[in-house]
């Protein structure tokens, strides 16, 4: 698989037709209509299904284009750290994210930001919240998108969300059936959880499990989103996890809300206290702005 692929399939999931892509693409219909059946050859998954007014994307090509689109943005931030490296006279400003909320975050970030300074250059990295934490200490990341991670009193965090957490399980077990799944169903199901490497999430989730009464070992711990995912497909689990995880389910998986007032982990932009960027500062000047195009993003 190679990244024209992945850019050809974006750009005609997008267009919503062959032809228009394609005359985007300066290339020729048939030469990227071959192109597509080759990345659906080599993933065994038929991605577009061809209709007479244009194209529809198959379950498998929606559950593969937020995937794709997010491998071209982290392409696109490698190449930018590359380019602030060959120009260092370049402002510089350096942003991370907790792992999957790239995809909501980075754009609109990105766009405020060069509103204001076309010339900035921006480098991205993706990562566990403590270690954006340590970064962000360290003076190495000027801003991140994270969890409130503690014992950092050199850190200050701004909210941006509060983000439910939503049942992940199966499609095909028992409790998918139900609009809403109770707390209570939860016991007695292989529960997986999360690892240390998410401790602020940890917390919400031992402590909603606590408060329902209900006493869950967890059968196994997931250091990353997408390993979450995969342990419940493949154990025929349940866990718990933020909203955002459903941007990332295949068609095996599903999620459910929970019933009653579901718990909420907070995500929050962070910054050092010292860090006196004129960068920084217009992105907090601006972080209303911020959620609110964020959030007409997820309407559309």
């Amino acid at each position: 698989m190679e990244l024209r692929h992945l850019r050809y399939f974006v750009a005609v999931a997008e267009a919503g037709s062959l032809t228009v892509a394609a005359r985007k693409l300066h290339t020729s219909q048939p030469s990227l209509s071959r192109q597509i059946r080759d990345l659906e050859d080599e993933l065994g998954a038929e991605l577009l299904t061809r209709r007479a007014r244009g194209i529809e994307l198959t379950p498998a090509g929606r559950a593969f284009l937020e995937h794709a689109r997010l491998v071209l943005m982290q392409v696109e931030a490698a190449a930018e750290a590359a380019r602030r490296v060959a120009h260092p006279a370049k402002p510089c400003f350096a942003m991370g994210f907790l792992t999957g909320h790239e995809l909501t975050w980075m754009p609109e970030a990105l766009q405020i930001l060069r509103d204001e300074l076309p010339n900035i250059d921006v480098m991205i990295s993706s990562q566990y919240s403590p270690r954006l934490a340590s970064a962000l200490s360290k003076g190495s990341v000027d801003a991140a998108f994270l969890r409130r991670e503690r014992g950092l009193p050199e850190l200050a965090y701004r909210v941006l969300v509060k983000e439910p957490l939503v049942v992940v399980l199966r499609s095909d077990h028992r409790l998918a059936a139900q609009k809403a799944i109770s707390p209570g169903d939860l016991a007695g199901e292989t529960f997986v959880s999360v690892s240390d490497t998410a401790p602020v999430l940890r917390v919400v989730i031992d402590s909603y499990l606590k408060r329902c009464g209900i006493n869950i070992t967890p059968a196994h711990e997931a250091d990353h989103l997408s390993m979450g995912v995969s342990l419940i497909a493949s154990t025929g689990g349940i866990g718990l996890l933020p909203a955002y995880a459903q941007d990332f389910l295949n068609r095996s998986v599903t999620s459910r809300p929970l019933k009653g007032k579901a718990p909420t982990v907070d995500l929050v932009l962070g910054y050092k206290k010292s860090n006196k960027s004129p960068i920084l500062k217009l992105l907090l000047s601006r972080l209303d702005e911020l959620v609110a195009r964020v959030s007409k993003r997820k309407k559309v």
